[in-house]
């Protein structure tokens, strides 16, 4: 997954993106745009295979919003309530993958690749079908969608009849304005909708012309500042009982001559780039002598390693093993993600499996520092 990202981005950096921020939105009247796009289940999919539905409904829509994960179940029931009368939904991914800086990925456990499109889709259990326009983005370019999610109601004629938001609140106990079921309900009567526009609230579109302003942001943690500090017994105990940080922690032991340490050692980085602006802190601990701290230093230079690293400080390496988690034999890599107040969260002994740690992260940080959506929003 990470060398797909970087290919993207250094791709993408040699040929240039084409701005295209804030198109114009279909406006009410006009015809469904042709397409043909990839769906997560292998088939691509055109306007033709929605042709027996009465309205066709098509949600621009994402992995990594919140707003958009916010909305999904409510999507879902849409589906579910609607399909039977004869609406057809889709949902369109109009991110372009490489554009989606690490940090805005920090509220779930999967970014807007196709891969993790199909991670989503499955996992989630999504009762529609879910297609990615993020590579050329021209769907999405003649739609003019401008957030996640964004909704827009065809009629049978396949004429544009509302164009906007779900309700009027992320927090489904807030919404008390219903505006897609209340245009769906008007187009299936044959009726044009009370409202047929509204504004729009989530995260913007990453376009591709935000891949520089990726790479800008990935050379400026390349440069963060790298070191590493010695660490005794009884600072091993204060890390593990985790009292007085108010933030998760994820502690990762490893060493140089460890394969599967420095084979997983940028994606864990990369774990510390999505959180660390959330209440999240990773430290990573190298358990060798401290006469190696020279070398432990130049491999974590090497790997831009900003965030906090220690070393062994004593010889004794057991003391620390005993000290720090009293079900870990000594093997590495060793990984704990320990909650405020040294409750544990997550265990892995060997090779992390990535996913499965992000998806004890998020849930975890929702309580520690609930989300606020970050990302720009745009409005009409």
């Amino acid at each position: 997954m990470r060398s797909f990202l970087y290919s993207c981005l250094l791709l993408l950096a040699a040929v240039g993106a084409t701005a295209a921020t804030n198109p114009p939105v279909l406006p009410i009247g006009a015809p469904l745009p042709d397409f043909a796009l990839p769906g997560v289940d292998g088939k691509t999919y055109t306007p033709a295979d929605f042709a027996a539905a009465k309205v066709l409904m098509v949600v621009f829509t994402c992995n990594h919003c919140p707003t958009a994960q916010a909305y999904e179940a409510r999507l879902k029931r849409l589906t579910a309530e609607y399909g039977p009368k004869g609406v057809a939904v889709v949902a369109i991914n109009p991110n372009h993958a490489a554009a989606v800086r690490l940090d805005e990925q920090g509220y779930g456990d999967l970014g807007d690749t196709f891969e993790e499109m199909v991670i989503r889709h499955r996992d989630h259990q999504w009762n529609f079908p879910y297609l990615d326009d993020g590579e050329t983005q021209a769907l999405t370019l003649k739609f003019g969608a401008i957030a996640t999610p964004h909704v827009y109601i065809f009629d049978a004629d396949r004429k544009l009849a509302f164009q906007g938001r779900i309700d009027n609140s992320e927090r489904e106990d807030l919404a008390n304005v219903h505006d897609t079921r209340d245009a769906l309900d008007a187009v299936l009567a044959g009726r044009a909708p009370a409202i047929t526009s509204t504004r729009v609230f989530g995260c913007s579109v990453k376009w591709k012309d935000k891949v520089e302003d990726n790479l800008r942001w990935r050379a400026k943690v390349a440069k963060e500042p790298v070191s590493l500090e010695k660490v005794d017994v009884a600072g091993i105990k204060a890390l593990r009982a985790n009292a007085d940080s108010g933030k998760l922690r994820l502690v990762n032991f490893w060493a140089t001559w460890c394969g599967p340490c420095v084979s997983e050692f940028d994606e864990l980085i990369e774990q510390n780039l999505r959180f660390r602006h959330r209440g999240f802190e990773m430290v990573t601990v190298a358990a060798q002598f401290p006469d190696e701290e020279a070398k432990v230093l130049a491999f974590l230079k090497e790997h831009k390693s900003s965030g906090r690293n220690l070393i062994f400080g004593e010889t004794d390496k057991y003391a620390f093993i005993e000290a720090f988690d009293k079900e870990w034999n000594g093997e590495l890599p060793y990984t704990l993600l320990i909650g405020p107040g040294g409750e544990v969260l997550y265990r892995e002994s060997g090779s992390i499996n990535f996913l499965k740690l992000r998806r004890a992260i998020y849930p975890a940080l929702d309580k520690v520092t609930p989300w606020v959506n970050a990302d720009k929003v745009y409005d009409r």
